[in-house]
C-alpha cells in the first residue's frame, strides 16, 4: 500500500484518482542548462511525502540536492554542481568541484587526503607506473567526477507498492593500473521518507587494487543549526589532529556559524545492533526533523564525522566508508587499506532517511542509548 496525505492507497485506489502517476511522485531524466553545470544529465525524485532529491547522472550518480517539505537537508557549496570535465585532480583540486549536496561517493581507489603511495598493479615493465614505483594521488579520488555509463532511470508497479530507480556504472581505470567498476542502483519508493544506494563494485582488471570508498554525506542548515546533535552509540571517537582534539568533547554538538572555525574531523567506531546494522542520525530536535543513515558495519566499518562550523561552510559531514581518511598511504600503513582481486565483487548498501517529528526522533534516540 501506497501511504500518501495521511491515508493507504492501493495501486487501483490511486490509479483511479490521478491521470498518471506523476501527480503524486516519480523519477524523470532532466539535463541542467547554465554555466559550468550545463549539459549535466540528472534523475529527478519525488516521492509524495515532501522528500525529494536529485541525482546527478555525470557525477557518479551521486545526491546532490535534497528537501523535506520544502527545507533543504543538505549544505551546498560556492561551487555549483559542476560538470566533470572541470575536474581538478592534483592535491586539493577535488574541492574545486566539491558541490556538496547529500551524497558525495569518495574513491574507488583511493580516497581521503592526498599523497604519494606505491602504484598498483605493477604489470608491464617500462609502464610510467613501474618506472615511478609510486603514484601521487589527490584528494577523495575520481569516482564523483565519472559520468555513469548504461544508464537506467525508471519507475514501476510492484503488487500495491511502486518503485522508482536509477542506477548505471561508473568506470575508474588506467592503462599498466587499475581497473574497478562500480555499480549503483538508487532507489525511492512512493510514499516514502526514505532512499537506498546499492552499490557492488568489482575488479574488471587483472590485477589485485586497492578499494577505498566512502559516502560523504554533506549535512547543512536549517537541519545544521544552534542545538542540533549528533546521535550516534560510539564505542570511541578519535580526533584526528590537535584541531579536532580541542573539540573532542563537544563533537556531538553543534553551534551556530563562529567566524574563522578550523574543521575538526573525528573517527567513530560505532558500535552496530545484534544484526550487524550502524545508525546514526543529526537531529534538529527544535524543528523536529532529523536525517539517519543506516547501513551494515561488516561493509563500511568506519564513520568520519566532518564538523565545519565556519561562515558559509557551514556543515557537517557523516560519513561511513571501508577506511578512514588519512590517505592511502597512511591507511595501509595502520592496516585498513582494503584490497580487491581480479573479478572479485564487493557490495555495499545505504540507507539514508527523514526523522519527522517528536516521537521518531525520541525512538531513533533510544535505539542509540543517547538521552
Amino acid at each position: 500500500m501506497v501511504k500518501l496525505f495521511g491515508k493507504e492507497y492501493s495501486k487501483e485506489e490511486l490509479l483511479r484518482r490521478v491521470g498518471d502517476v506523476s501527480q503524486v511522485g516519480g523519477v524523470r531524466l532532466i539535463e541542467l542548462s547554465d554555466g559550468k553545470e550545463r549539459g549535466v544529465r540528472a534523475a529527478d525524485f519525488r516521492t509524495g511525502t515532501g522528500f525529494n532529491f536529485t541525482v546527478l547522472i555525470d557525477r557518479g550518480l551521486d545526491i546532490s540536492w535534497a528537501e523535506y517539505k520544502g527545507m533543504s537537508l543538505c549544505w551546498h557549496s560556492a561551487t555549483t554542481q559542476v560538470a566533470p570535465h572541470f575536474f581538478e585532480p592534483e592535491g586539493f583540486g577535488w574541492l574545486r568541484s566539491f558541490y556538496g549536496g547529500l551524497m558525495v561517493t569518495c574513491g574507488l581507489t583511493y580516497m581521503g587526503a592526498p599523497g604519494d603511495d606505491p602504484a598498483y598493479p605493477i604489470q608491464v615493465s617500462g609502464a610510467p607506473c613501474c618506472e615511478l614505483g609510486r603514484v601521487r594521488l589527490g584528494l577523495h579520488g575520481r569516482a564523483s567526477n565519472t559520468p555513469a555509463t548504461n544508464v537506467w532511470v525508471d519507475g514501476r508497479w510492484e503488487g500495491n507498492e511502486y518503485l522508482m530507480w536509477v542506477q548505471g556504472k561508473v568506470r575508474e581505470a588506467v592503462v599498466f593500473g587499475e581497473c574497478l567498476e562500480l555499480e549503483r542502483r538508487i532507489e525511492a519508493r512512493l510514499g516514502e521518507r526514505r532512499l537506498f544506494v546499492k552499490d557492488v563494485v568489482t575488479n574488471i582488471g587483472w590485477g589485485e587494487s586497492p578499494l577505498m570508498i566512502l559516502y560523504h554525506v554533506n549535512l547543512g542548515f536549517p537541519l545544521v543549526d544552534e542545538g542540533s546533535k549528533l546521535v550516534v552509540k560510539a564505542r570511541s571517537v578519535t580526533p584526528r589532529d590537535e584541531e579536532a582534539e580541542r573539540g573532542l568533547s563537544e563533537y556531538a554538538v553543534f553551534t551556530g556559524p563562529k567566524g574563522g572555525f578550523k574543521e575538526q574531523v573525528f573517527l567513530i567506531d560505532v558500535e552496530p545492533d545484534p544484526r550487524g546494522v550502524c545508525e546514526v542520525a543529526l537531529v534538529n530536535e527544535g524543528l523536529g526533523l532529523g536525517v539517519y543513515l543506516r547501513y551494515r558495519k561488516e561493509e563500511l566499518p568506519y564513520l568520519t564525522e566532518w564538523k565545519m562550523m565556519g561562515e558559509g561552510i557551514y556543515v557537517v559531514g557523516v560519513e561511513p566508508g571501508n577506511a578512514f581518511v588519512k590517505g592511502r598511504a597512511k591507511e595501509r600503513e595502520e592496516g585498513r587499506l582494503q584490497l580487491i582481486k581480479p573479478g572479485e565483487s564487493r557490495s555495499f548498501s545505504l540507507e539514508i532517511g527523514i526523522l519527522d517529528g517528536e516521537e521518531e526522533i525520541r525512538s531513533f534516540k533510544e535505539r542509540c542509548g543517547v538521552k
